[in-house]
């Protein structure tokens, strides 16, 4: 299970890279270039990976606790969120799938705040219940980072079908973040 908690950030960085050949951007331009887009995109989904890995590796270090679990979930919470506004910020790529790519990055943002509400929900109710509490918070955190894993790769679907000429694919193929993800 700590295991699992761990590596779902990676698989989450696998899937969409392998999904659409990469994705980012954090331009404020409201119509990015397919590579900035796709740049800003792969360095949210790097940023995000790289602190719930690091919350998953304090899990992982010592025995599970109360405080230690607290400490995850806020780590895991606040990545999520300035994940999920980072989505937000990424705008449209100036692409005729653009809307489309917009669309699907929105719905993303949405669901992985609903799932960080999740995790919380499960983490509160398995708090008080000492080590079996303590594994079933560590499980529903795991579980919850699973969903996120469905929901960003259903998103890369998202973006693979929306992208008819090959727009964000060469953009994602393009952004040195997006070259770090797929290595």
């Amino acid at each position: 299970m700590r295991v699992k908690l761990a590596l779902a950030p990676l698989a989450l960085a696998v899937v969409l890279a392998a999904g659409c050949g990469g994705g980012g951007s954090s331009s404020s331009s409201s119509s990015p270039s397919p590579k900035d887009w796709a740049q800003g995109l792969c360095t949210s989904i790097t940023t995000w990976s790289d602190s719930v890995k690091s919350a998953g590796q304090s899990l992982q270090s010592g025995s599970l606790s109360k405080d230690s679990l607290k400490n995850a979930t806020t780590d895991i919470k606040d990545a999520t969120k300035e994940f999920s506004s980072d989505l937000k910020s990424l705008g449209k790529p100036n692409t005729d799938a653009g809307q489309d790519a917009k669309d699907a990055i929105d719905k993303l943002s949405n669901q992985v705040n609903d799932d960080v509400d999740e995790l919380q929900s499960a983490v509160d109710k398995a708090s008080g219940g000492g080590a079996s509490g303590a594994a079933a918070a560590a499980s529903g955190i795991a579980t919850s980072l699973s969903t996120m894993s469905t929901h960003i790769a259903a998103a890369a679907t998202s973006l693979q079908q929306a992208d008819a000429k090959g727009e964000l694919e060469q953009g994602f193929r393009d952004a040195p973040a997006c070259k770090a993800l797929s290595s």
